[in-house]
């Protein structure tokens, strides 16, 4: 990582690292790479169905899409996974439309139980197909009401613990469980991230990364408060969207000092998005952090073919060149680019391949990251009081209705 300052620590990366322990003993995500997967498995090998959709809206999807966005392709899986994220109607039928209802399995995921965009969504799927025990999954925490509505229907659950918040949910039954049914690893996601746990709790590498990385964001905020994800493989569109709510929901809070804090994430995606924002990034404003992550290898040797085209003879130098290293040779350029202003901070991740591990190591380490920053910011990243406002607004309309 490119610094441009030098700072007098406000609080040491051993107090920072001492605070997380002990929160360790309390907030579930943390440990979730310990678990044991059997449940998981054996309840998979007896889904029967082709066609999988999970009902959930934000925490209780993104982060499985994003697994299964940068995998799909590269694994051959044995069933089609479909996300019902949204009350958007157009998107609803359009979804439904493209599936069999009659040989899918719903996973209808909601913590609270009484999401009403999740509820609003199965109420319509249940009026189109019978939603019962032989095609219906709960995933929720065993107090809710949810989970009240599937013990009286016989419907099959399985438990979002109290102490592992919806947008840290992904290495829980959340993710892992519709991830396994469709025949990814989950082992080797779990294997991936508790590289990054044990690295981190033990003080070797991923502790000195984040650490610093943290101290770095947290203390240029007031100057550099944009943080740009560059995501150079068009497989992390999914991680983006997670990391924006991640980012978004867990730091954007009020300190113990009442004062507005946060850390505003853009997530985008080279090259599609390479010309656009790096001219932004390049020439606009010095108020972003860039980090970029590249795919080492994509596990495809795709080639620009020796096609001849009059007029462009110029272009030829390209031919037989893999789209994989073309794509990656784009990022190092736009890296170097952003390092030639010595003014814009930029890191870069390389993901090793396009595999379990890969994507899930990336998630836990941005996890990791975001309590870390929590901790310097002194706020808590784990509750969302300007999102639950908004809850309630929503319910209190239906009342006067």
């Amino acid at each position: 990582m490119n610094y441009q300052n030098n700072f007098n620590p406000s609080i040491s990366d051993t107090n920072i690292f001492n605070e997380i322990k002990k929160e360790k003993e309390s907030i579930g995500y943390y440990n979730l790479v310990h678990q044991d997967t059997s449940s998981f498995k054996e309840y998979a090998k007896t889904v029967k169905q082709t066609n999988i959709v999970v009902i959930g809206i934000g925490g209780s999807t993104l982060g499985t899409y994003a697994i299964y966005k940068f995998l799909k392709h590269s694994k051959p899986l044995s069933k089609k996974l479909f996300f019902l994220e949204t009350t958007d109607p157009i998107d609803i039928l359009s979804k439904i439309s493209k599936i069999d209802l009659e040989d899918t399995l719903f996973v209808v995921i909601s913590k609270s139980g009484t999401t009403i965009e999740t509820v609003s969504i199965f109420k319509y799927i249940h009026s189109l197909v019978k939603c019962d025990k032989n095609n219906t999954l709960v995933i929720t925490e065993n107090d809710s009401k949810l989970n009240e509505y599937a013990q009286k229907n016989d419907i099959k659950t399985f438990e979002i613990p109290k102490n592992v918040g919806g947008r840290f949910s992904v290495f829980s039954a959340v993710g892992l469980l519709p991830l396994a049914i469709v025949g990814i690893d989950i082992d080797e996601l779990l294997l991936g991230a508790k590289v990054i746990h044990d690295s981190f709790f033990n003080k070797e590498e991923q502790y000195k990364r984040i650490l610093k990385k943290a101290r770095f964001f947290v203390e240029n905020r007031s100057v550099m408060n944009i943080n740009v994800l560059f995501s150079y493989s068009s497989r992390l569109e999914g991680f983006n969207k997670w990391y924006i709510q991640l980012w978004g929901e867990s730091l954007g809070k009020v300190d113990v000092y009442n004062t507005r804090q946060g850390l505003t994430p853009i997530g985008i995606i080279g090259p599609i998005d390479q010309h656009s924002f790096l001219q932004l990034i390049v020439e606009g404003t010095r108020d972003k952090k860039v980090t970029v992550v590249k795919v080492n290898d994509f596990h495809n040797a795709l080639t620009i073919p020796h096609v001849k085209l009059e007029g462009l003879e110029e272009l030829d130098y390209i031919d037989g060149l893999e789209f994989s290293k073309l794509i990656n040779m784009q990022a190092d350029a736009t890296i170097e680019s952003i390092n030639n202003l010595k003014d814009i901070p930029c890191d870069v991740i390389t993901l090793d391949g396009v595999c379990e591990s890969s994507v899930s190591s990336l998630m836990y380490e941005y996890e990791l990251l975001t309590s870390v920053c929590a901790k310097f910011m002194y706020i808590n990243a784990y509750d969302q009081p300007g999102v639950e406002s908004g809850k309630i607004i929503l319910k209190n309309k239906f009342k006067k209705k």
